[in-house]
C-alpha cells in the first residue's frame, strides 16, 4: 500500500484542483492521499467527491502556520472537525494574517521597482482561497523579474529578502491543543528541514508531545539520512507516529512529486486509531477515512 499524506490544491500553493490532485495521485498509483492545504479545509468537499470517483483513499488534512520559541513550525493536523469554532476562528486569524500581508509585500516590490499589484496577482492565482509568497513568487515569473519561484524567493521573499513582510502564525502548543480537542491528529511537518532544527530539538520534541503531538514527518525531501535518522529516533523514544511525504504542490515545487516519499501502512493505522479514540466509530468510518 502507497500512502503519501502531505499534498497541497490549487486552493493554497498547489496548482492543481482538489479533485485533480486526487485523480492525480490515483494516476500515481497511490492508495491514499492527504489533502494538507495551508490554514484551510476549503477543498476537503471536492477531494472527497473526487476520492469516491476514483477509489483512492483520502485522508482530510490541514498544513497550519505556527510558532514555536520564535521559529516557524508547520503542523500537520489530520482528520480535524471542520465544523469545530475554535479551530476555525484560529484558521481564520491565520488566514487573515496572509491577506494583511500580501499587499504590503507587493508595495514593498514595486518600491524595488517590480509592477507587482493585486490585479496581476489575482490573474497568477484565480480561486485561491488562501494567498501567499509561492503566489507572489509566480507573479514574479509572470512580469519576467524572476526565472522560477526559487530565484522569486532567493531575490526577493525570502525571510530576510527585501520584499518579506511578517504575519500571524499560531503558537504551536496552543494548536496541538486546538487540534486535539477538535479530535484531529497532530503531526509536526519537515521540522528540521528549513531552520526549524535549532528549536525543534529532544527537549522540545518532549514538551510537543506532553501537549498532545501523535507524529514526526520524518522521510521527507527537506531531511537528509543524518535528520531522517535522528528524528526517527526521537520519535520512536517518545512513542510517536512516523510519517513520509511528497509535500506536493503540482507544478509549483520542483521534484516533489507524487508519492516520492511514503507512509508505511501501520503508521496510517496509528493515526487513524488515535482519531478514532477521539470519535465514536460510526462518526470515523462516515468521515474520515474518506
Amino acid at each position: 500500500m502507497r500512502i503519501d499524506l502531505h499534498t497541497h490544491s490549487s486552493v493554497s500553493d498547489g496548482t492543481a484542483s482538489p479533485a485533480d490532485l486526487v485523480r492525480a495521485a490515483a494516476t500515481a498509483g497511490l492508495d491514499v492521499v492527504a489533502l494538507t492545504d495551508h490554514d484551510t479545509t476549503a477543498g476537503w468537499d471536492e477531494a472527497v467527491a473526487a476520492a469516491e470517483e476514483s477509489g483512492i483513499g483520502l485522508v482530510r488534512g490541514i498544513e497550519v502556520s505556527t510558532r514555536f520559541r520564535g521559529a516557524p513550525v508547520h503542523l500537520l493536523a489530520y482528520l480535524p472537525d471542520a465544523d469545530d469554532q475554535a479551530l476555525q476562528a484560529e484558521l481564520g486569524r491565520i488566514v487573515a494574517g496572509r491577506e494583511e500581508r500580501v499587499p504590503a509585500m507587493l508595495a514593498r516590490l514595486r518600491e524595488l521597482g517590480v509592477p507587482a499589484t493585486e490585479e496581476a496577482l489575482a490573474e497568477v492565482s484565480p480561486g485561491n482561497r488562501v494567498t501567499g509568497r509561492p503566489h507572489v513568487a509566480d507573479l514574479l515569473v509572470r512580469l519576467g523579474a524572476v526565472a522560477d519561484r526559487d530565484e522569486a524567493f532567493a531575490r526577493y521573499l525570502a525571510d530576510d529578502g527585501p520584499a518579506y513582510v511578517d504575519r500571524y502564525a499560531a503558537d504551536l502548543t496552543t494548536m496541538i491543543g486546538l487540534v486535539t480537542a477538535a479530535r484531529g491528529v497532530a503531526v509536526v511537518a519537515h521540522p528540521w528541514g528549513r531552520g526549524s532544527a535549532a528549536v525543534l530539538d529532544d527537549g522540545a520534541f518532549a514538551v510537543l508531545a506532553d501537549a498532545g503531538l501523535a507524529g514526526i514527518e520524518v522521510d521527507h525531501l527537506d531531511h537528509d539520512a543524518r535528520a531522517r535518522g535522528g528524528l526517527r529516533e526521537i520519535a520512536g523514544r517518545l512513542g510517536l507516529v512516523v510519517t513520509g511525504s511528497s509535500d506536493h504542490h503540482g507544478t509549483g515545487k520542483t521534484g516533489h512529486h507524487l508519492g516520492c516519499e511514503t507512509t508505511a501502512p501501520a503508521q496510517l493505522e496509528r493515526i487513524l486509531d488515535r482519531a478514532a479514540s477521539l470519535r465514536s466509530p460510526t462518526t470515523l468510518a462516515g468521515k474520515a477515512r474518506r
